[in-house]
């Protein structure tokens, strides 16, 4: 029954690859809201963990308050697919029209042109994937680390779907690390935006995330401090763009990179950009699209740390 569920849930993806990118703008993105809606009334696991999520970071908020933030939150996770399905049959011009950056970009591009490479902290906001086609169309090579995902036919789709959109893609597995490493000590001028605000492994970073202990991935910092590249905080949110759905990234300050066998160097990085990541999730809460525990108060070290697709479906 297992495997039969996990190939209904693949064909149910494919099938609506191909269907959604037929509907017009405004049918596909009102069916994904109610599709929402139906989640939020159904409370279950994923809905209670972002609620739970949400009012840690947004403590001043009454219950009321807290419902209506949860219901657009879910929204804008789902939003997610709705662009994720279309992006494949979106012009380049289509792109560049939808999404907008602002803080730091000149700073990070110029690195890019002196010939060096650069490191991005991404968090689950927004659309990330629309911000990585076009960093691909006027950057250059996009270097980036995909979740697994169960089941593994799930996971392949997802992996050629963005390989297709111009980005460089490496399973998170072990090994990728050095894999990553690697492609930065060839000097070429890539970006390689990493998803860190969830630890996925047994090696993360604890940090303070709006007041509470949370748990990080220590990639981008452990990069950043062993070669001494900029390392950026990157935060997404949507913003209306006519009757579509456009991406505001915001492009953060550098953070400061703890010198390689410094005390902590890691940790210290890793909360720097923590601290700017925490700061854009306060003021645009319903675009962190964190469904899963991150905080040490609601981890339980028992759980199993497979990525199924229903994860990457809440994410």
């Amino acid at each position: 029954m297992t495997r039969l569920r996990q190939r209904a849930t693949v064909l149910a993806f494919l099938l609506a690859w191909r269907v959604l990118r037929l509907l017009p703008t405004r049918a596909a993105y009102a069916l994904f809201d109610l599709a929402a809606d139906r989640t939020v009334a159904g409370n279950g696991s994923s809905v209670q963990r972002l609620r739970a999520n949400y009012a840690r970071v947004r403590p001043e908020l009454g219950p009321q308050e807290l419902e209506a933030l949860v219901a657009e939150g879910v929204r804008a996770s789902l939003r997610y697919y709705v662009e994720a399905f279309r992006l494949p049959s979106v012009s380049g011009t289509d792109v560049d029209s939808l999404v907008r950056f602002e803080g730091a970009m000149p700073e990070l591009k110029s690195h890019l042109l002196a010939g060096r490479p650069v490191l991005a902290f991404l968090g689950h906001t927004g659309n990330w994937d629309l911000a990585g086609v076009w960093c691909a169309r006027h950057l250059g090579t996009v270097v980036t680390v995909a979740e697994r995902l169960e089941p593994e036919e799930m996971f392949r789709a997802f992996l050629d779907y963005r390989e297709q959109l111009g980005m460089v893609i490496h399973p998170a597995e072990r090994g990728t690390y050095e894999r990553l490493r690697a492609q930065l000590a060839t000097g070429e001028p890539v970006v390689m935006p990493l998803l860190a605000d969830r630890d996925l492994s047994a090696s993360g970073v604890e940090v303070d995330l709006c007041g509470h202990r949370a748990r990080m991935a220590a990639g981008p910092a452990a990069l950043a401090v062993e070669t001494g590249l900029p390392l950026y905080p990157v935060t997404l949110r949507h913003e209306r763009v006519g009757r579509r759905w456009g991406m505001v990234v915001t492009v953060h300050d550098a953070v400061t990179v703890a010198p390689a066998g410094s005390p902590d160097a890691v940790a210290r990085t890793t909360q720097a950009c923590a601290d700017a990541f925490g700061s854009a999730i306060t003021r645009h809460t319903a675009d962190w699209h964190m469904m899963q525990r991150v905080f040490v108060d609601d981890l339980d070290p028992a759980r199993d740390r497979t990525i199924t697709t229903a994860d990457r479906s809440a994410a």
